[in-house]
């Protein structure tokens, strides 16, 4: 008899009793593995024992809440993170992504939107796995391993995020070529977006914190007035 195959682990962190059952129950019929937490130093032991794949975390928690859980978290982990929130304001959603969220959804949401993201979270992290053989990305300093799931900026490696690493290998592959924001979401996010490119932006710029000499004005990634942003290409 075969093996079954590894399941990805996902964290759902709620004080909602409704919403944890709600999204354990849907989850494990997506053969996900599901493991709970009710409140922020709840999320943070069972996050440091469990090693999720993917955590789902609610803002509005009792005690440490969803944003500080998430600056922890991002001081030791790249664990991809889905905020879950009731807050529709742009400041709040904004603020989920600077402190280091891959990507957020609002209450009240969507069951089928949310798998979809989870979806698409997860197939970032795996990235280019089902290749055949990892084709290394060389753009001037910047040397790519795609399999691996690396980044060099000459000898030194950088540490980015699933989200940033995806981004920065997609733009990579395409140099001088400008993506629009609505682009790179639907091309990256995974589904369908009614825009909102501040979540592109703001990956952007954090990209740009972790791979140029100077994030304000950028050698690699460039932004295209009117249209988004592109790779520059460097053989030129």
């Amino acid at each position: 008899m075969g093996l079954w195959p590894m399941l990805e682990k996902i964290l759902v962190v709620d004080d909602e009793e409704y919403i944890l059952e709600l999204l354990r129950y849907h989850l494990e019929r997506e053969y996900y593995k599901v493991v709970l937490a009710r409140n922020g130093n709840e999320a943070l032991a069972v996050a440091k024992r469990e090693r999720p794949d993917l955590i789902i975390l609610d803002i509005m928690l009792p005690g440490v809440n969803g944003f500080e859980v998430c600056r922890i978290l991002r001081e030791t982990s790249n664990v991809p993170i889905l905020m879950l929130t009731a807050k529709r304001e742009e400041a709040d959603r904004v603020m989920g992504l600077e402190l280091g969220a891959d990507d957020y959804v609002t209450k009240p949401f969507s069951l089928r939107e949310l798998l979809a993201r989870v979806r698409a979270i997860l197939r970032r992290t795996r990235g280019f796995e089902d290749q055949e053989s990892e084709e290394v990305i060389q753009r001037g300093e910047i040397t790519i391993y795609p399999l691996r799931h690396e980044v060099f900026i000459g000898n030194t490696m950088v540490d980015l995020t699933a989200t940033e690493f995806e981004l920065l290998t997609f733009l990579a592959q395409f140099p001088g070529r400008a993506f629009t924001r609505e682009e790179l979401l639907q091309r990256l996010w995974g589904y369908e977006v009614i825009g909102d490119s501040r979540t592109v932006d703001v990956h952007i710029r954090h990209l740009r914190e972790k791979i140029e000499v100077d994030a304000a004005n950028p050698n690699y990634i460039k932004t295209v007035r009117g249209v988004g942003y592109k790779f520059e290409d460097v053989t030129k």
